[in-house]
């Protein structure tokens, strides 16, 4: 398959690959495919959903580096002095930074407060609610999409800046992508909206209506953005001979952690990455829809691809590996 079936392909498709809008490949830090679908182009943003939670890993990394956290051992309760604990709760003062990258904070109850939290004037404070419980720290994996709201609380706090103005400041302008700018409306139908919507966006970022950003989701990106994001993470945290972040902090972020159960694919999690095969040199930050930030350490090569609300998609590791590389491959 060339570059040419490739797109045909995609076009054509009536199954897990018809949401595909954008693939860019960066392959020895050269552009080796970049193409798009379903009138999107190269420069066109989209939300990426959990990819949003590989970037707040990249960020904690950076806070790090500066000083401003003093390491993930850090309390998360160091950050909110001024926050009142519900009583009785003393788990809570247990939680680390830690645990909030590694998925193993603990929470109350069974599920998400989606409603209580997306309709509040602050989602951190309101999701610092559920954190803790009588269980204690059991080192259980937890996926919790608004519990990394916490981590933009914690680098909004430690930093004094936004979290947005922090990542453009040390993330996207220094990688020459563009500015993210605050999304605004929080309203129920706008939440909705953000989500299901099947048509380019703003260079932008959903926050609460205090203008910090939803650390789990709402960060919009292109495919090209994402390749970029992950060839500096391929070369170790440096762009064009410039440090990004530290080697020392990737190799622990890209580390596992903690094995992930059949739900998960029974994949590898470090922090807020995956590693989704044993035997690979494979990283990837993953999220709805296919949108994924997928880099190869022996290939040298880094993916960025996204893809419209669409529910179940978990092959584009698969896809990528059997029909993009090996189309990139035959080119370079």
């Amino acid at each position: 398959m060339n570059k040419e079936q490739l797109h045909r392909y995609i076009s054509e498709s009536t199954g897990n690959e018809s949401n595909i809008c954008q693939i860019y490949v960066i392959k020895d830090n050269e552009v080796a495919l970049d193409d798009c679908w379903r009138g999107f182009k190269t420069e066109d943003a989209m939300n990426v959903n959990s990819v949003t939670k590989g970037i707040m890993g990249l960020l904690a990394g950076i806070a790090l580096d500066k000083g401003y956290i003093k390491n993930l051992d850090q309390k998360v309760m160091d950050f909110f002095p001024d926050y009142t604990v519900k009583r009785g709760e003393k788990t809570i003062y247990d939680v680390t930074i830690r645990h909030l990258l590694t998925m193993t904070a603990p929470y109350k109850g069974k599920s998400e407060p989606w409603k209580k939290v997306c309709t509040s004037q602050d989602f951190t404070l309101a999701i610092l609610d559920s954190l803790g419980g009588r269980d204690g720290i059991t080192g259980e994996f937890r996926y919790a999409t608004l519990g990394i709201q916490i981590l933009a609380g914690i680098i909004e706090r430690a930093t004094g800046a936004k979290c947005i103005d922090f990542a453009n400041e040390n993330l996207f302008r220094p990688l020459g992508l563009p500015e993210r700018i605050p999304h605004g409306d929080s309203s129920k139908e706008d939440q909705f909206d953000f989500f299901m919507n099947k048509n380019p966006r703003k260079y932008e970022w959903y926050t609460d209506p205090q203008g910090c950003v939803t650390a789990g989701w709402g960060l919009c990106m292109s495919a090209k953005d994402m390749a970029v994001i992950g060839a500096m993470v391929l070369d170790g945290g440096l762009y064009n001979g410039k440090r990004i972040i530290s080697e020392e902090y990737l190799n622990d972020m890209l580390t596992p952690q903690i094995k992930l159960g059949e739900r998960f694919g029974f994949m590898n999690y470090g922090y807020l990455w995956y590693k989704p095969n044993d035997d690979k040199d494979v990283y990837a930050a993953i999220g709805d829809s296919g949108n994924i930030i997928y880099i190869n350490k022996e290939k040298k090569v880094s993916v960025g691809m996204t893809g419209t609300f669409r529910v179940r998609i978990f092959d584009r590791e698969e896809f990528i590996e059997n029909k993009v590389l090996p189309v990139v491959e035959c080119t370079v």
